[in-house]
Formats: structure tokens, sequence, C-alpha cells
């Protein structure tokens, strides 16, 4: 019997039996343990930096960035990779007419950036790596440069130096006609108090979420799983016309000048989350016995909701892998909130007082949708 969905014109169907991120091929359970035994593995090698009388910043470790301490400053340091977003955009091109190479490398540098500047450092050289799985793919004049254009343009915009970057052609293990885009990210945390670990987060602190451009670059395997079941595939209209591969493929926000602003208006930070893989879970990402309560929610965009009506993924599977139109989350003491949201807004970003860290257990409970996510299920550091 065949699985594909059938959408109207208003981009509504009956939703099919339910779509999980396991089911495309991601399942963190089994892709956890193998971070938590590297992270053991290279804990081991801290001793190497006293040949330089440097020091790691041990409670990095699990962090989105490793952070080492460097005379008057930290420095932080991030390798990231797109996934599979970049299959959307060839999905799309003759849908579109364009290759969309620009947005998917904001999209890169975003996963990069967006993951350094969350212990309080600011960007300052970003390395790309692009393998490939045919010299051929660089035939394409017009892609190739909208990639980098939009990899400089990214860069620029955080304020960030391209220092280069590594371009391998790896016949027999990408496959032929794609490209992984993937790179890295050295920055610095100049003053040293604006480490941003964790360690001082306590109960009664607000959690304050900032607006998502949309999907960002997490949860495109299923978004593609999706895909495969529409009989008009990327093609098919979201309920407000918007093509489905279109609203995949609107860049993800950056959110380096945004940190930066926030910590020169004085707020006081305890806390920074990207959030990106395993969705709404990751706002428990410090490793703390503290509750997070989340009250408020963003009402669901026309393209998180087709996730949900028609593609028949769970809302507690939706929120645990997307970032269901959440982006990034500061935490603050409650007086603070505030002056976060009127930083956002300067930005061109919505932000808002989405909940509060309590006492108790480690877990993240979303009032509005009835989810509860408890500790175990995040297991992205070692204990």
């Amino acid at each position: 019997m065949s699985d594909a969905i059938r959408v109207d014109e208003g981009g509504a169907a009956p939703a099919p039996p339910g779509l999980t991120y396991a089911q495309a091929g991601v399942d963190y359970a089994a892709i956890d343990p193998a971070k938590v035994l590297a992270q053991r593995a290279a804990a081991g090698t801290a001793a190497a930096l006293g040949r330089w009388g440097l020091a790691e910043v041990a409670a990095s470790r699990g962090e989105s960035a490793f952070v080492w301490e460097e005379g008057d400053a930290y420095r932080a340091m991030v390798i990231e990779g797109l996934g599979t977003k970049n299959l959307v955009a060839d999905a799309m091109r003759p849908i579109g007419g364009r290759s969309y190479y620009d947005a998917v490398a904001q999209d890169a540098v975003a996963m990069i950036v967006n993951d350094v500047v969350v212990v309080g450092a600011e960007p300052q050289v970003v390395a790309a790596y692009w393998a490939i799985g045919d010299s051929g793919w660089f035939d394409d004049r017009e892609r190739a440069a909208d990639l980098v254009r939009g990899w400089a343009a990214a860069c620029a915009q955080v304020g960030a130096t391209w220092g280069g970057g590594e371009t391998p052609a790896l016949t027999g293990i990408i496959a032929p006609g794609t490209i992984d885009l993937a790179g890295s990210c050295i920055g610095i945390v100049r003053p040293k108090a604006r480490l941003t670990l964790g360690d001082r987060l306590a109960p009664g602190d607000a959690v304050v979420l900032v607006a998502s451009s949309g999907i960002h670059a997490n949860g495109l395997s299923l978004a593609r799983r999706l895909a495969e079941r529409l009989p008009g595939r990327f093609a098919t209209p979201l309920r407000d016309g918007t093509r489905f591969g279109d609203a995949l493929l609107v860049p993800t926000h950056l959110y380096a000048a945004l940190v930066r602003d926030v910590f020169e208006a004085g707020v006081d930070v305890h806390y920074l989350v990207n959030i990106t893989g395993h969705g709404w879970r990751k706002l428990m990402r410090a490793p703390r016995d503290l509750r997070y309560r989340m009250t408020e929610v963003p009402p669901l965009s026309a393209l998180f909701a087709f996730f949900v009506d028609v593609g028949g993924v769970a809302l507690d599977e939706a929120y645990a892998n997307f970032n269901m139109g959440a982006g990034f989350a500061v935490y603050v003491p409650e007086p603070h909130a505030a002056m976060v949201v009127d930083a956002a807004a300067r930005h061109g970003l919505d932000a808002w007082v989405a909940g509060r860290v309590e006492a108790g257990p480690r877990e993240v409970v979303i009032e509005p949708i009835g989810a509860v996510y408890r500790g175990d299920s995040l297991g992205v550091r070692a204990p």
C-alpha cells in the first residue's frame, strides 16, 4: 500500500500515521552515546595545553563550544556542519529557478557561529570545509558563486574573518553531485567575565526565547522524508501558499550581534542555548538539577503546522526535535528579561519571556502542549 499523502490547495490533508525523526534515519539515542564516549576520551588529552601555559575550561566540555584560558581572555572553538539542507536546495532549483546556495551558505555559517556565541564568545575566524562527491560539483559556476558569496556575506554579518578552508573530493564516500558543507570558528571571550557556562543558573531565572526564521538547519532529514510522501514533493503549498521547499530554505538567523548587544547592555546573562538538534530538550543542556518550565510557546507557523497536520508528527515529537519557532534561548534574572526582549527588537527579532527556571529534577516542562522531557532524554554530555 502506498504511503503517499494527498494535499489540497490549502495545504491540508488527513494526517498519516505519526512520522518520527528516527524513521528519517536520525536517532539521537544511537548517536549520543558515541558523543559521550568521545568527550571522555578527549578530556584525557587536556593536559597537552599545558605545553603553552594554557588550560582548558573543563566545564565547557559538553557545551556547544570548547573553551580554554589564554592570558587575559578565553578562546572558544566550534566545528559544525549544515546537515542535509542543501539537498532541499538541489531539489528546489528546477522549481524555484535559482540555486539557493547563498541561503544555505548562511545556514552553514549560522550553525557554526550560533554555537560559538553561547559561551559568551565573539566570533573571530571562520573556516570552511566543503567536501564534494566529485570535482564536477564546481563546474556549475552559478551555484559555486552563490555559495562563495553567501558564505562571505554571513561572515561579514557576524564580524568574523573567513580564514580559508578545505575542499576535498571524496569520491566513494560522498555521492556524486553532492556537497557536505561544514566548518569551524574560533572566538574570543573578553572580558573574561562574559564566560557563560550555566554555573550561575538559579531558580527564578527567566527564560527568554528568541524567534527562529523557520526550521533553521535541523530536522531536514525528516522534512525530506515527508516530501517523499507528497505528490507535489517540495512544491506542495502550505496553508499560507508558500511552497514547502521555499519555507524550508529560509536562511537561519545569525544571533552573534544580538548576543554582543545583550552583553554590552549590561544584562546579567546566566546561560545561552542555540536551539538546534534535540529541539526544546536543548533548554536543559546545562548539567544542573533544575526544571525549565515553559509557559509560552509561539503560534505554529504554516511550516511547523504542516509537519503536524500533514506529516502526522506528534507535538511532543516535534518539540523534541525542531526549534518550533524559537531559535535561541537567553537565561537571565527576571528583572533583566525585558532588556533581552528590547535588544532582540533592535535587531529585528521577536523575543518573549517564555518560562522560568525552578528547583527540581533536570527536565523541560512545556505546559501548553503537556509535554515533559526528562534529563535522560538529552545525552549530549558526559556525566
